[in-house]
């Protein structure tokens, strides 16, 4: 049998562990104090919700479930791929939690602010920073129209990232709806702007000449094409210059107003900024997104948008709604190569005992040390320099032998 883990997933040694608990702990707390509350939802979906969420490319990536019995032998012999399945592992935690806002949103507050910590499920290429499992950390506000929902979310992520100790990041942000009223006054037509958002996304990475050659490999309007790349070319855009190109003039003051906002609220110790070619990959995004970059990570730490119509799919009617995820496994990876340590973590301390010991008065010797240690005990092993170098490894770092007690030993501690 094999020991590895499946690819793409991983085990989670004690050190790391350590430093994931403190983190969601710290993340939880900064919810929970801005009055956020916490719920839970089960890990597999309904297939037909999976496919009707617009979770764009994330559609192809779901870890979808067999039916079982008699009901897979029907579908195996229907021929049909798609009655092989009836649900699937979630793939992130926006669309569990419109369910969950449907189906219980009369007993709910609004606007109801709540958080999830929870595992997801993508089956993609694993790489450095992204697993086919791994944990977001998502807080949302359902019922909240306007824009001071953007600006709670911003403030309370921001200020958890602060409390694990982050402070080189910026704060993307843009609107959908003036992105595309800015391609639609350029000659782009409505049923194209998806896939002109696609390109446009990628401007920071391929840059305007990069965005100009795809869109040509798309066949888009050449006069739209041109007039986009006379845009690019001008350099570093403001959002005047793009809100002016937009019949909705509300859209770039709203904005302007969010982003004033959390500049006062950010007192310098983190950026926020307007980038215009921000889209994220979710197809629910219905207004604002935004995304946090950090200098120590290619790629964001975290990122979320409005998302008004999700919860319509369920009830029939528009709900408004908003969310931010961290992206907890990237977070963790940035402290681990960063040689983090818990802030006021407990030494740790093993209670070595004989075999002929009172276990009950050892249990109760490694109480007396509890108050200054976290304490685990041991029984001695008979050839001590082995276990010592383990105890190191692990990152205790001191012992007490019950016969000497109180008598401690510091250990060097060993990476």
């Amino acid at each position: 049998m094999k020991t590895t883990p499946l690819k793409g997933m991983k085990d989670i040694l004690p050190r790391e562990q350590r430093i994931r608990d403190y983190v969601q702990g710290e993340i939880l707390k900064t919810y929970r104090a801005a009055g956020f509350e916490r719920i839970t939802t089960p890990i597999m979906e309904d297939m037909e919700n999976l496919d009707k969420s617009d979770g764009g490319d994330n559609l192809n990536l779901i870890f979808k479930v067999l039916k079982r019995g008699d009901k897979l032998a029907k579908a195996i012999a229907s021929g049909e791929e798609k009655e092989l399945s009836d649900m699937g592992l979630r793939y992130d935690l926006t669309l569990p939690l419109s369910r969950y806002y449907a189906a219980n949103r009369e007993v709910l507050p609004s606007p109801f602010k709540v958080i999830q910590t929870d595992r997801v499920y993508r089956a993609e290429r694993p790489q450095k920073g992204r697993l086919r499992e791994f944990v977001q950390c998502d807080i949302d506000i359902l019922g909240d129209e306007s824009a001071n929902a953007e600006i709670e979310l911003i403030d309370v992520t921001a200020r958890a990232l602060l409390a694990i100790g982050f402070s080189d990041f910026t704060v993307h942000i843009n609107d959908r709806r003036l992105l595309r009223g800015m391609l639609e006054s350029f000659g782009f037509e409505k049923q194209a702007l998806d896939t002109v958002c696609v390109t446009f996304d990628k401007l920071d990475k391929i840059g305007a000449d990069g965005v100009e050659k795809e869109l040509r490999e798309k066949e888009m309007p050449e006069q739209a094409v041109s007039a986009l790349k006379a845009f690019l070319e001008k350099g570093a855009f403001r959002l005047e210059d793009v809100a002016a190109l937009c019949e909705d003039k509300t859209l770039g003051e709203t904005l302007a107003r969010v982003i004033d906002t959390v500049k006062s609220l950010s007192d310098g110790r983190y950026a926020i900024e307007y980038t215009p070619s921000l889209v994220r990959g979710q197809g629910y995004y219905t207004g604002m997104v935004f995304e946090v970059t950090c200098a120590a990570f290619s790629g964001a730490v975290a990122g979320g948008g409005r998302y008004d119509e999700m919860v319509g799919k369920f009830i029939g009617q528009k709900v408004p709604a908003v969310g931010f995820s961290i992206g907890f496994e990237r977070i963790c990876s940035i402290l681990l190569d960063s040689d983090y340590d818990v802030p006021d973590e407990k030494k740790r301390l093993a209670l070595l005992y004989r075999d002929d010991a009172d276990f009950a008065d050892v249990l109760k010797k490694a109480q007396q040390l509890r108050g200054e240690y976290t304490v685990t005990v041991l029984a001695a092993a008979k050839k001590m320099g082995k276990q010592l170098d383990r105890l190191q490894q692990s990152g205790c770092s001191a012992v007490c032998f019950y016969e000497k007690f109180p008598e401690i030993k510091i250990l060097e501690v060993k990476e």
